[in-house]
């Protein structure tokens, strides 16, 4: 019974011991908070009465005193505090810093109230630091909000006070009569101070004397003067006796208008010696920011702010004289620019307006512009994908022998009408600066001779030749970008053939300079023996939708491809040179850089094009358009494929649910359901099968909506059947491949 009885008083010891800390505790924390609050009245009447260096101190122990609570609260207010002390010394950076903490610690707290203060200082610091009016109304805004949710009546009304001083200060008279408005609510009568009621009749003054009403503005500034008390700034009585002589001078009452500018000027003299007095202490303050930033850094240095006020007293007095009299000086200057930079504020926010108002113009058109040329795209292309591929099979088939020029003619128009599209649609492409700097390794030699067998018939028809002369210096395969490349080189020899008949047409490479840093410069030269250019044409032959005049061809093309090279090039910085006589032809030149790369490399990298991998492969093909159906099936069963036509994306999912495909051809623009809902539908049920899409319009334009609805893959129409090949067995390897390696990791 002893040893309970033993363990019974120590328990009650302990006890007894940790209640007395908790006591001594709960004490601490009190004391604490009261010397809080009473150094927070402190600051709150110093920097009131203008006693900024002593604000400051204040301040600066107020901090120290949150720190040491770790109560959010306190926190944000001694920053706001502090804020406010660097912002009458000019340290905005400083201050935007203490502005910004406080916001942090009233967002940890997470009240309204606390917030809303806290968004009002920002607000307050963009309208006095660097004048950024947009952003001060924004944060005003967002305070009104939070401190109307904290349902603090006193707080809104100095919110809307703020927001109406920013608004008048920035000028914009009509926002500010919105929260000029909802502040004349009697409810707000009894939360203002008593300086509120003639300030706002002031307002009201200088909104009427702004929208010309000079009779509504001298009823304000009237009833603003008898409401003054003996407590009003020389400020106060300044801006109304101002803003009454404004109102007399606009309704031509010179007299009174006079008596009261008078009046105004003797009250702003007074206020300029009693600013002068507030820039004396806070030039005494300004002194002591810097020791403040040492103490940042080491705390140890409690009493530097003091020891250096010391030291420099004698020099703070002659400071402030030349900073007194620079103010004077100063100040009458500004006053003297204020009417002229109001107007010229005005002139200038006139401009903005009717800039922001053309750019929005411009934007929108540029944005229709593109929208069309889109539309264009696809309703072009989708039926010459049916005349191309169609005329492109029945050229293949020998029981139509007999009809081959016939289809060779066929072809060469759809070919040729497709490069007219391709040429509006490039233009456009470069105007809006999207063109691709896709770059890729190729064979000099096989890229020119591709280019050139495209124009056969063209040549056939023309009784041209084609000569080709490389330099055997330049290396066999280069790197750079190779669409960019045959694009100029097709609608220069096009050019050359288009206007060449029993003629010679000679492309000519060859190095320009010796190489360096494994670069090399080429030298293009297209010449024919046509008919030449007129001098008095050559100046505007790169313009758009300029044409050479001639009765000997059929043709005369839509003007663009001089202008799609020329622009071309200069995206790659080169330009172009053309040199020509009528009759006896035309020669032009250009330079492209280009990086070697190394045989070794190439034949390592080149793919091997498997197209036996198509034979018994199952596709489906999604596409509504019935000749597009046929064209497409055509190709497919040719090289042994098994196709089945879905007419829209439902009908593709339905029969993907039924059956089992290796591949699926997926058109965009479908009715029922288009390829994009029907591609994220299906990846539901599998994400192996390769789905490509086939779209007629620029794959720029829908590259991220194809991936992101799950599609591997982009077919554009009309296609080229070695890349329509190429792309589809590509991506039946790839799933071979995968196929293969699951296997044997298993």
């Amino acid at each position: 019974m002893k040893v309970f009885h033993t363990i019974f008083i120590l328990l009650f010891v302990f006890k007894i011991s940790y209640s007395q800390q908790d006591t001594l505790k709960s004490s601490k924390s009190f004391i604490l908070n009261k010397v809080i609050e009473q150094t927070i009245d402190s600051s709150n009447t110093y920097y009131n009465n203008g006693l900024y260096k002593k604000s400051l101190f204040s301040n600066i122990k107020l901090l120290k005193l949150a720190k040491q609570s770790n109560d959010p609260s306190y926190l944000s207010k001694a920053h706001r505090y502090l804020a406010y002390d660097f912002l009458v010394v000019n340290d905005t950076l400083l201050a935007k810093q203490h502005f910004e903490n406080a916001r942090k610690y009233a967002e940890i707290l997470d009240d309204d109230l606390t917030l809303g203060l806290s968004l009002m200082d920002l607000a307050n610091y963009h309208t006095r630091s660097d004048l950024d009016y947009d952003k001060a109304l924004k944060y005003h805004d967002l305070s009104i909000d939070k401190i109307t949710k904290a349902q603090d009546s006193t707080e809104l009304t100095k919110a809307y006070y703020n927001a109406i001083v920013t608004a008048f200060y920035a000028e914009r008279f009509e926002k500010g009569k919105v929260y000029l408005t909802i502040l004349n609510n009697p409810v707000f009568d009894k939360y203002k101070p008593d300086n509120f009621f003639p300030s706002e009749k002031n307002f009201w003054a200088i909104y009427y004397n702004e929208k010309k009403q000079f009779s509504k503005a001298e009823v304000e500034a009237k009833e603003a003067i008898k409401l003054l008390d003996k407590l009003a700034t020389a400020e106060e009585k300044y801006d109304v006796h101002e803003q009454l002589s404004i109102s007399y001078y606009g309704q031509q009452k010179y007299k009174e208008a006079y008596e009261q500018r008078l009046l105004s000027e003797t009250y702003y003299l007074e206020s300029i010696e009693l600013w002068q007095d507030e820039q004396s202490q806070a030039a005494l303050a300004k002194l002591n920011v810097d020791q403040y930033k040492t103490q940042i850094k080491d705390q140890k240095e409690k009493t530097a702010l003091q020891v250096e006020i010391a030291k420099n007293k004698s020099d703070l007095n002659k400071f402030l004289i030349i900073v007194c009299t620079g103010i004077s000086l100063l100040l009458i200057t500004l006053f003297l620019a204020y009417l002229k930079r109001r107007e010229l504020n005005f002139a200038l926010r006139k401009k903005n307006e009717e800039y922001l108002q053309a750019k929005e113009k411009s934007e929108l058109l540029a944005k229709a512009k593109n929208e069309f040329f889109s539309t264009v795209s696809h309703e072009l292309r989708t039926p010459l994908y049916g005349v191309i591929g169609l005329s492109t099979i029945l050229l293949e088939d020998p029981k139509l022998k007999t009809h081959q020029e016939d289809l060779k003619s066929l072809k060469f128009s759809a070919d040729y009408l497709l490069a007219l599209i391709n040429d509006v649609l490039q233009i456009n492409k470069i105007d809006s600066k999207n063109i691709e700097n896709e770059e890729s390794e190729f064979y000099v030699r096989d890229l020119i001779k591709s280019i050139t067998s495209n124009f056969e018939y063209m040549r056939l028809q023309n009784k041209d030749i084609i000569n080709v002369e490389i330099d055997p210096e330049i290396p066999k395969y280069l790197k750079g970008n190779t669409v960019r490349l045959s694009q100029i080189l097709m609608n220069l020899v096009g050019n050359a053939l288009k206007f060449t008949e029993n003629g010679t047409i000679t492309i000519n490479l060859s190095l320009k300079e010796s190489i360096v840093n494994n670069n090399c410069i080429i030298h293009f030269i297209i010449a024919d023996t046509g008919i030449g250019i007129p001098k008095d044409k050559q100046k505007t032959i790169f313009d758009e939708f300029t044409q050479v005049e001639s009765l000997n061809f059929m043709y005369q093309g839509t003007g663009l491809g001089l202008p799609i090279v020329k622009r071309l090039l200069q995206a790659s910085d080169s330009e172009i040179f053309l040199e020509s006589n009528l009759g006896k032809g035309t020669t032009v030149k250009f330079d492209l850089t280009f990086t070697i790369v190394n045989e070794s490399v190439i034949k390592e990298a080149a793919p091997l094009l498997n197209q036996s991998l198509l034979r018994g492969q199952n596709i489906l093909i999604a596409e509504d358009n019935r000749i597009n159906q046929i064209v497409t099936k055509k190709i497919l069963e040719k090289k042994g494929v098994n196709c089945t036509i879905a007419e829209n994306g439902q009908e593709a999912i339905n029969l993907f649910i039924k059956n089992s495909y290796d591949l699926i051809l997926m058109d965009l623009n479908m009715p029922i359901m288009n390829g994009f809902d029907a591609t994220i539908e299906i990846r539901k049920f599998n994400k192996e099968v390769p789905i490509i899409a086939l779209t007629a319009v620029e794959i720029e334009e829908q590259r991220n909506e194809v991936y992101a609805a799950g599609m591997d893959d982009i077919i554009v129409k009309p296609y080229d059947d070695n890349v329509f090949t190429r792309i589809i067995v590509e991506n039946l390897s790839k799933i071979k491949n995968n196929y293969n390696s699951s296997t044997r990791l298993s």
